[in-house]
């Protein structure tokens, strides 16, 4: 359970949350919402025990498992499975157990004969902890997020960005947590993981507090809403299931206008009254009191709530270029003896469109770094062509420096920009005042988005890799961002889980990985999307 007492959160100046009181008990199913930036991530940090509010305080009883959106792990030559098992303290009792069967196969007899020894005991151990059942328990949730039994027995540093993810969100499943923090939980899940995900977190009996754009899973899961207001700083709480959620608030707003409307009229008629009496001096000190009575009403009603500010997002003007800007031949990447992909060519010309399709692990986000230059390709080569300026949008946001500021981060990508354009440009990204001055590292995930998504506009790129670029955005955001698809002139090569992305692009090509084949794009490919 978690109970937060005069709560509160600022940066800055910027006050994120007035203090606010709230509890999460078992069988709390709670949605927590508002627009990017709101505050929500910074919130669930605070309330996991990894970030500091700026009063009141908060109190965790029983086991607590956070995932938050851009999850680190220190070692990452571990294994999948063994990562998932560490969350019940398994881990080490597996490796120990691998260690002794290693033992048992050596040709030195005191070697072997230690390690049979040394392996009933670790078994009962490893029995005795629930080792076999719960082995099969994490394998069964791994494979539902779409891990199967080779990706399990991978080192971590050989998955992609969006498998690592889901084992974490394994890890915390598998965890037994009696309170669950997830942030964005369904980013990088197909469609069926997504339906299973949902299926699971409904019979979920613990407290749980899940940030997620995916409307489906709100609705489908959460018992109660709390809404972080941007604009007031304040959290208003509904106990109550998402769509009733939705009418309570569309309700709050029609009393809300109707209740100003009344107020403004009578207001209105008390201050018109009072003018006129004004004119007497035998009726000054009445006329005054009228003026404050029109005040009191004023006051005494709700203003309505400011619609939420979205970014306006936009992609650049493209640089000239020649016919062929980028092209790519014969590349190949393996991890060790993992191969991910063999022979593929691709030719990225002036104002194309491509999405790259294959399911989880196929290497999409190995290729678009291969394209952008962050990884080296095993063979073949990336040949850019005249003019190229390359804009590259990645899921980690790997072209963030998380130790610098938000203005410093826009003044690395656009050293030529003044400071007034700089900061022009990161106004419109809804980053004002402070905001600017805050390390990327403290960021939220939709945070991040908008701020990789300035240092693009500045770049005059006319080749966009764009690698899950709907992530992380509340529903206006991700609009503004689906309208920027459609008005970019330049060659864009996607790779997104989102369908409303890819219609928006409308590409011309499609290429599938890993088997590195070739199409013109048609809409029979779309129902792939959302499963690959």
């Amino acid at each position: 359970m978690i109970v937060a007492q005069q709560l509160e959160m600022r940066i800055g100046a910027r006050v994120l949350l007035h203090p606010a009181t709230f509890t999460v008990g078992k069988g709390d199913r709670v949605g927590l919402v508002g627009r990017n930036g709101a505050g929500k991530t910074t919130l669930t940090r605070i309330l996991a025990g990894e970030g500091q509010a700026s009063g009141g305080s908060v109190t965790v009883k029983g086991s607590l498992g956070y995932l938050p959106q851009d999850p680190k792990t220190e070692d990452m030559d571990m294994r999948a499975l063994d990562r998932i098992l560490a969350a019940r303290d398994l881990e080490s009792i597996t490796r120990k157990l691998r260690e002794a069967e290693e033992g048992m196969a050596s040709e030195d007899p005191d070697v072997a004969m230690k390690a049979m020894d040394r392996y009933p005991k670790l078994e009962e151990r490893f029995r005795a902890a629930g080792g076999y059942a719960a082995e099969a328990d994490a394998a069964r949730i791994a494979a539902n997020l779409g891990l199967n039994e080779r990706v399990l027995g991978q080192p971590l540093h050989t998955l992609s960005g969006g498998q690592r993810r889901r084992v974490e969100l394994a890890r915390i499943l598998f965890s037994d947590a009696e309170t669950l923090l997830l942030d964005e939980p369904t980013n990088h899940l197909d469609a069926d993981s997504i339906i299973w995900l949902r299926d699971f977190l409904k019979s979920y009996s613990g407290g749980l507090i899940v940030i997620s754009h995916d409307v489906d899973l709100v609705r489908a899961v959460v018992t109660k809403v709390f809404h972080l207001d941007a604009n007031r700083g304040e959290m208003d709480q509904y106990a109550m299931g998402w769509d009733l959620y939705l009418k309570q608030r569309e309700d709050d707003e029609k009393r809300r206008k109707r209740e100003r409307d009344n107020a403004e009229k009578k207001a209105s008629a008390l201050l018109e009254q009072a003018n006129k009496m004004r004119a007497k001096a035998t009726k000054a000190v009445a006329a005054q009191n009228m003026a404050k009575r029109a005040e009191k009403l004023l006051a005494g009603t709700e203003d309505q709530r400011q619609k939420d500010k979205v970014a306006n997002l936009r992609f650049p003007t493209p640089a000239p270029c020649g016919k062929t800007p980028l092209r790519a031949s014969e590349l190949s990447k393996n991890y060790g003896s993992l191969e991910v992909f063999t022979d593929v060519d691709l030719a990225i010309d002036k104002g194309s469109r491509v999405v790259v399709l294959g399911l989880n692990g196929a290497g999409k986000t190995t290729l678009l770094r291969l394209l952008s230059g962050t990884e080296t390709p095993d063979t073949g080569q990336i040949e850019p062509g005249h003019g190229l300026k390359l804009g590259y949008y990645a899921q980690e946001h790997d072209f963030l420096d998380f130790d610098a500021t938000v203005l410093e981060n826009m003044r690395h990508a656009a050293p030529d920009l003044g400071d007034t354009e700089v900061r022009s440009v990161l106004g419109s990204f809804l980053f004002i005042g402070d905001d600017v001055d805050k390390p990327a590292r403290v960021l939220s995930g939709g945070e991040r988005t908008r701020l990789s998504l300035a240092t693009l506009v500045v770049s005059q790129a006319n080749v966009l890799l764009l690698d899950e670029p709907t992530n992380n955005l509340d529903p206006a955001s991700r609009e503004e961002i689906l309208r920027a698809l459609r008005t970019y002139e330049g060659a864009v090569v996607l790779v997104t889980h989102d369908e409303g992305a890819v219609e928006a692009l409308e590409p011309d090509r499609v290429l599938l990985l890993p088997d590195a084949i070739e199409d013109l794009w048609n809409k029979t490919y779309l129902d792939l999307v959302t499963l690959a």
